[in-house]
């Protein structure tokens, strides 16, 4: 796999919850507009001052929003007028009468809790219509040939991918952590970049039919997932107290600027599941050059602002930026968490690092890694030694430390200090480059899994950690790719049949797959899906122990 080469790079809602954010224009004239089209009416589109840039291919896939919090709640309103262009912003499909039915409740009340359930069949997709992806292609979707000319971010490409592709009730599944919907669904923040860099917060809804409907209409570029509030964020300025609107509980996340799969992303799973105790761990591909971590347990559910730091404080070791010298200072005895991941990266260092990125190559990076050494001497034999043999490769220069210190030449050095010295350096040009802001903050908006990177093109799928030597980003499927492997599929069906491959036969196979299931997305999906059914029985398992002790506890008196 590619190897970057370079020294260490600087660390539903219904439509009545839409009025909130679709409004009037009073405030337009102190806060940041943009347009949205939708044919020959007038679109409110709210802009939030403080938002998100224009998004491009070269920034990353989180948002940071703890800073402007008090500005989103007085955001621009602006009426735009728009002219015959009813292909950017479809029309909302009426709300059906059953989604009333749909309204979540609280998970100690929930059916779930008396009634026995077999979360497999929580999974069993057959007639499961409104996902299946199993219309004929002539009637439901704009034809394949003609979205694969387009870019990944084009409003029908990502039409196709969101009605035929996404996984919709799993991610509802891992989020709502019950099969039917709970608070933990209808309070939960979403947010959308739109396709003209409109960005929309505090959306919410209370079932995933309707979040895939909002999706469908807006065609956002991305959407990312909030924390969980005390109550429907989309109702927040309803509320006759301000200070009630507070986030409850999201997901631990950690975003990994990452060189090298392998090696760096363990360090840091390891880290969390043997000295953190969590066990309900998802690794997402960004899309491009990072990898996101999903912690779902409960228990890092509901940490707070102050523990999060804190363990943010412990898995982070790089400090400052490239330009600033010596990045790791560690103290002695070594933390077993360094120790322990020294010896998992000292391979990524001697075959990724020395051998393929050649950090010191030229003299001018040789000196980068002079200015590391802590004695003089040892500094000024070993720039004569390379002066004097011009070329050497950083592995070469690597065991020059070494063997001129065991010369005995060099006069007071301090052989221990040394070795500390260079186990920094391993450390300074290996260790995990965590963005710690997306990690400290309760509020923090992080892109979902499963949407594509409008840059690549590439779908953000999980990552299996069991098989991480297996994991080329390269191989990662494209969204094009993914719709010209359903065209491939039926084509395959039609004409290489057998003769007992009737159109009635062939009919009731392709009723059992969905869309999905005909290309590579599968396998993550069902990576997915399977991360998910274990999140919800140890869920059902907390409620059921949750009751017991209440119940136990009830009869004493």
């Amino acid at each position: 796999m590619p190897h970057a080469v370079s020294d260490p790079p600087s660390p539903a809602r219904d439509d009545a919850a839409m009025t909130d954010n679709f409004s009037t224009a009073s405030d337009a004239d102190t806060a940041p507009t943009a347009n949205a089209e939708a044919g020959n009416e007038t679109v409110d589109v709210k802009i939030e001052p403080g938002s998100s840039p224009p998004w491009t291919a070269e920034e990353d896939d989180d948002v940071d929003m703890d800073k402007n919090t008090a500005e989103y709640s007085s955001a621009a309103i602006l009426p735009v007028k728009t002219e015959n262009k009813t292909d950017d912003l479809p029309a909302a499909p009426p709300i059906k009468t059953e989604d009333a039915a749909k309204l979540p409740v609280p998970m100690d009340k929930h059916p779930m809790n008396a009634v026995p359930v077999d979360l497999e069949e929580l999974f069993d997709d057959d007639d499961d219509d409104d996902f299946s992806g199993t219309k004929p292609a002539e009637e439901a979707f704009t034809a394949t040939a003609d979205l694969l000319s387009l870019q990944a971010s084009d409003p029908e490409v990502m039409r196709s991918f969101y009605q035929r592709l996404f996984p919709w009730r799993y991610l509802f599944q891992w989020l709502n952590h019950s099969p039917t919907p709970t608070n933990d669904f209808a309070h939960r923040e979403f947010a959308f970049t739109l396709q003209n860099d409109a960005y929309l917060r505090y959306q919410a809804f209370p079932t995933s039919d309707l979040l895939r409907k909002d999706v469908l209409r807006l065609m956002p570029l991305r959407f990312e997932i909030g924390p969980v509030y005390t109550t429907n964020p989309a109702e927040r300025k309803t509320l006759s107290n301000a200070a009630a609107f507070k986030p409850l509980a999201k997901e631990l996340c950690f975003d990994i600027d990452l060189t090298d799969y392998d090696d760096i992303l363990r360090v840091v799973d390891v880290a969390l599941r043997e000295d953190f105790g969590f066990q309900h761990i998802m690794w997402v591909y960004s899309g491009r050059r990072g990898a996101h971590a999903w912690v779902c347990d409960k228990k890092a559910r509901t940490l707070d602002d102050q523990r999060r730091r804190a363990i943010v404080g412990y898995l982070e070791v790089l400090r400052g930026g490239s330009q600033g010298g010596k990045r790791v200072n560690i103290r002695r005895p070594m933390h077993p968490h360094l120790t322990r991941s020294l010896n998992v990266l000292r391979t990524h260092f001697q075959e990724d690092v020395l051998r393929d990125q050649d950090p010191w190559g030229t003299e001018e990076n040789a000196e980068k890694l002079l200015s590391l050494l802590p004695d003089h001497n040892l500094v000024a034999a070993l720039r004569r030694k390379w002066d004097a043999a011009p070329g050497r490769s950083s592995t070469h220069k690597w065991a020059d430390i070494d063997a001129v210190a065991k010369t005995g030449n060099i006069k007071g050095l301090d052989m221990k200090q040394l070795l500390e010295c260079k186990q920094d350096i391993v450390l300074e040009y290996t260790y995990p480059r965590l963005d710690a802001n997306v990690s400290k903050k309760l509020n923090h908006l992080l892109k979902s899994p499963f949407v594509v990177h409008p840059g690549t093109g590439r779908v953000c799928v999980p990552i299996d950690v069991q098989r991480l030597d297996e994991f080329d980003p390269l191989n990662v499927p494209t969204v094009q790719q993914l719709l010209q492997e359903i065209d491939t599929y039926s084509q395959q069906g039609v004409n290489g049949g057998s003769d007992e491959d009737t159109p009635q036969n062939q009919a009731v196979v392709e009723k059992k797959l969905q869309d999905w299931e005909k290309t590579s997305l599968r396998p993550y999906i069902e990576q997915f899906r399977t991360f998910v059914l274990a999140l919800m029985r140890e869920e059902k398992d907390l409620v059921r122990v949750k009751r017991e002790r209440d119940e136990a506890t009830s009869m004493e008196f």
